[in-house]
């Protein structure tokens, strides 16, 4: 398909999500003809990969974030502050805050997920969603700040979502804690087991590593209710309360509600893409990160997908602006995964095998320190 014409067409990146931000680095060196914007509620994102370190205070909350506006303003782009909530696809309109609109001939859609329980009584009032990434650092600031001082009580928290983004956190927030020599109580929550989806030395590894810091799992238990300082479980037809000071909404991935409602096909509300990240239904509306379905091969959330479709993304926006060929993005079966361990110290894990120490932290800090610092290169570099 060739969109080309004398004039130079509308790119509008929805979200700034790391295949975004890494697309508009790409473009900084190679600036495509065209008038790009970004839209995005914020100046700056959270990379995902620090999170858990910022957590357990190895990150200064500014360390966190990159800078969309530098990178926007590098690659000649505008950035929109805002939150898309429709696309017009016959009229070719992007709708921003439910009220004005942008053109579009080619738009790309990389917003994330998030982690909210919205069918959780009590959970929208008294918990925090995991992702999007920068509710929780707010959040979290705002709760070490306000127990530094505190020397009587005992911090408690509940992690709902025993996989490894949750397993992370607790370790995480235990750590930092201890360092404020507190010594919290702190429950990871899972409908089911703990750590689904890893391999069993990997399981079994972290499991031990919970254990050795007091977390309290529990397992094949339901969360019925969120209130202001409690939870309600049950398990076994045995209700039970847990007192909470803290409530974090790990237990999943999930769309945002206004992607089913573009005319796109989906899958469980994430956007169905073909190899070349095209939606499956309109080849001018591409998707990457987590709010896409890789529906040719299915794989699971995880920002090394998002990272590595970033320079299928940028050519491809460019080469159906221009008529060029597309590429298709074939994703790896299995990856390395660095799992922070709450402390300076991580978890390595591929191919069924598990590794552990500091100098996988060290590894991780130098794998995430080499993302933000590329977002950070000047053109000529």
């Amino acid at each position: 398909m060739n969109i080309s014409q004398t004039q130079p067409k509308n790119v509008v990146l929805i979200g700034g999500g790391h295949a975004h931000a890494l697309v508009l680095h790409a473009w900084t060196k190679a600036p495509i003809d065209a008038n790009v914007t970004v839209i995005n509620p914020a100046p700056t994102a959270p990379y995902t990969g620090m999170l858990p370190g910022f957590i357990a205070g190895h990150y200064k909350r500014e360390e966190l974030d990159y800078d969309l506006v530098r990178l926007a303003e590098l690659a000649g782009a505008h950035l929109v502050l805002g939150k898309a909530t429709d696309i017009e696809r016959e009229a070719k309109t992007i709708t921003v805050d439910g009220d004005s609109t942008l053109p579009y001939d080619v738009c790309s859609i990389n917003i994330g997920i998030t982690s909210a329980i919205p069918t959780l009584p009590g959970f929208e009032e008294h918990g925090v969603p995991a992702k999007p990434l920068g509710l929780l650092a707010t959040k979290w600031t705002e709760f070490v700040d306000a127990w530094e001082n505190r020397n009587t009580q005992q911090p408690r928290i509940v992690v709902i979502g025993g996989g490894v983004g949750g397993c992370e956190l607790a370790m995480a927030m235990s750590f930092r804690l201890r360092q404020q020599r507190h010594d919290p109580a702190i429950t990871v929550i899972d409908r089911t087991h703990i750590l689904d989806g890893t391999s069993d030395i990997t399981r079994t590894q972290l499991r031990k590593e919970l254990l050795d810091v007091d977390v309290d799992i529990r397992e094949n238990t339901e969360v019925e209710l969120v209130g202001e300082d409690h939870v309600v479980v049950s398990a076994n037809d045995t209700r039970e309360t847990i007192p909470a000071d803290f409530v974090v909404g790990a237990a999943g991935a999930y769309p945002f509600p206004w992607l089913s409602n573009l005319g796109l096909a989906t899958t469980n509300g994430f956007l169905d893409v073909r190899e070349t990240l095209q939606t499956t239904v309109d080849p001018t509306v591409f998707a990457a990160g987590d709010c896409a379905h890789l529906a040719y091969n299915p794989r699971p959330k995880a920002g090394v997908f998002a990272v590595r479709e970033a320079p299928y993304l940028a050519k491809n926006i460019q080469a159906l602006l221009t008529g060029g060929h597309l590429d298709e993005y074939d994703p790896q079966v299995d990856y390395l995964k660095l799992i922070s361990l709450g402390r300076k110290s991580a978890g390595a894990d591929k191919f069924g095998r598990f590794n552990k120490g500091p100098q996988m932290w060290r590894l991780k800090d130098r794998i995430d320190r080499k993302f933000m610092n590329s977002l950070d290169e000047s053109p000529d570099k």
